[in-house]
């Protein structure tokens, strides 16, 4: 038997992969009250045989290391969607993304009561990646919690 081989769906999340590098805008939020400016930083690899994308994230600000999380994005040939599961050192549960490409644009998106989150990654310009994180109480008005754009490095 032949073993399975990634689909073209998979071989997107190829685009992702590699080191980024860039400012972070962040906007005044329950988190972080007064907004400000960042440095982001992801190490993406494509693993498991092409099947899955694996991602290390660092955000400075001020010449400290503020937040960091590990990503894992998978595609679902069946339901031709996208999952992400997303890991931080803010020690809650991990969060369980899904959504699908339009073009070059990757948005995932996940809920439940009292928070709902999407975010965005536009790959659009294989050396600039720009990404955006929104935030809802409701699923309906969502606000800006960053946004940023990187440059592969």
């Amino acid at each position: 038997m032949e073993m399975p081989k990634p689909s073209a769906g998979h071989v997107k999340l190829e685009k992702l992969a590699g080191n980024w590098e860039g400012q972070e805008t962040m906007y005044p939020s329950d988190w972080d009250p007064k907004g400000g400016v960042a440095i982001g930083r992801m190490k993406s690899r494509v693993a498991l045989n092409g099947f899955a994308l694996i991602g290390e994230y660092e955000q400075e600000r001020d010449g400290v290391i503020t937040f960091t999380g590990h990503s894992v994005f998978t595609f679902d040939s069946q339901e031709k969607a996208y999952s992400l599961h997303w890991f931080d050192c803010l020690g809650t549960a991990p969060e369980a993304f899904t959504g699908r490409f339009e073009g070059d644009v990757l948005t995932v998106a996940h809920g439940g009561p009292g928070m709902h989150a999407r975010l965005t990654y536009d790959i659009t310009d294989a050396q600039h990646l720009a990404s955006k994180m929104e935030m809802s109480e409701d699923g309906k008005n969502w606000n800006t919690l960053f946004d940023g754009r990187y440059r592969k490095i």
